[in-house]
């Protein structure tokens, strides 16, 4: 069979988008450590109006069939405000995406590859990055080392098989994303400790919980934070006023304030530390599923996730204070005392942080520091159309 056995079909109604999202998922149940997300969640991420990245973005959605059963699935997608973005900074003027990408066999994931690059060349694209599923905020880049354990939340899982197949079809190394796996039942090595204390000492610096009583004010000093220090990095968009709600709300649900932390210098917010519980334990558990019962025991999880593993998706430290002493200080304190907790209140042994990219060499140097190991790395390939 060949890649005139191939038929691509454009998804654009709501039962194509259900369609795209039970074919992935079908795709996922066959890896043996993928974990199933919530159905309506992943609906919602690819359905203009309900997720906020498609006020700034447009994206096209593709099926791949062989004699009427679905072989393979990819999205091509658009983000103005990436086309904004320096170019040294991974995206920039003529600079499309594809994502959501799962296929049968070889012939299929290069008659996809070809169906996604032609809309994004249509479209006036000259270069295309991929996988980014969809927004670099959400599930970035392809797995290629770690499949031999489950992913952490909002972390994507693929078989290994996938990076030969993009490879062939012209594609190219553009970044790696790195997560570290940190045991959060030791203390960290005395050097970090005393950075600690010696931070503890100082009266311009404090380190405070999130206080979720004003929920809404928290998480405008955050993503502030964010945009600032994250805005020379990398795959950097920053989030609009609408995407900040939007998370604000989502992310209400798994925030525990002993384990998120704002960090002050005379008394002015300039950094901050979050740490998600890993809601896939029991996302696992209920095999992605809230009915019947997956409700009851995501609810009982949600009161208090005892035990589980922590992963810290982002942080910073404003751009002002980037490569002083004080940066790397903050970090460690907010570390320290969120691992703490996260031993002490949660019970809890496993810490992920991450992603980094593979030349942050500020934030390489703190993982390294607290003794924690890479144990995922995705890539983001990149090619000239």
């Amino acid at each position: 069979m060949g890649a005139s056995d191939i038929i691509i079909e454009p998804i654009g109604d709501k039962a194509g988008r259900a369609r795209f999202v039970d074919l992935g998922r079908a795709f996922a149940a066959r890896e043996p450590h993928s974990v199933p997300q919530l159905r309506g969640e992943q609906i919602e991420l690819i359905t203009p109006g309900k997720n906020p990245f498609f006020g700034h973005a447009r994206a096209q959605l593709f099926l791949a069939k062989r004699g009427g059963k679905p072989v393979g699935r990819i999205s091509a997608h658009i983000d103005d405000l990436a086309l904004e973005v320096p170019q040294e900074q991974g995206f920039g003027p003529g600079t499309g995406m594809f994502g959501y990408f799962d296929a049968e066999d070889e012939t299929t994931a290069h008659a996809l590859l070809e169906a996604a690059e032609g809309w994004l060349r249509n479209e006036g694209m000259t270069r295309v990055l991929g996988p980014i599923s969809m927004s670099i905020w959400e599930e970035p880049g392809l797995l290629v080392r770690g499949q031999d354990h489950a992913p952490m939340l909002m972390m994507g899982h693929h078989p290994a098989h996938y990076r030969g197949w993009i490879e062939s079809y012209g594609f190219a190394h553009a970044k790696s994303l790195l997560t570290y796996d940190l045991d959060i039942t030791r203390d960290f090595p005395p050097l970090i400790q005393r950075i600690v204390k010696s931070g503890q000492r100082n009266e311009r610096i404090s380190v405070r919980q999130v206080d979720k009583s004003r929920w809404d004010e928290e998480v405008d000093v955050i993503l502030s934070i964010l945009n600032d220090a994250w805005s020379t990095n990398w795959g950097f968009v920053p989030f609009t006023p609408d995407e900040i709600a939007h998370a604000g709300k989502k992310l209400r649900p798994i925030i525990f304030e002993p384990l998120n932390m704002v960090a002050e210098l005379d008394g002015e917010p300039v950094a901050f530390m979050l740490t998600f519980p890993d809601i896939n334990q029991v996302l696992k558990r209920i095999n992605g599923k809230l009915f019947p019962f997956g409700w009851f025991h995501l609810l009982r999880w949600l009161r208090f996730p005892k035990g589980a593993g922590m992963r810290v998706p982002l942080m910073g430290v404003k751009k002002e204070l980037h490569n002083s002493r004080v940066a790397s200080q903050l970090a460690f304190m907010m570390i320290s005392e969120i691992r703490r907790n996260a031993d002490e209140v949660y019970g809890s042994s496993r810490g992920e942080i991450g992603w980094i990219l593979d030349d942050n060499q500020g934030m390489i140097a703190i993982a390294d520091a607290i003794d924690s190991k890479v144990n995922r790395e995705y890539v983001v390939f990149e090619k000239s159309l």
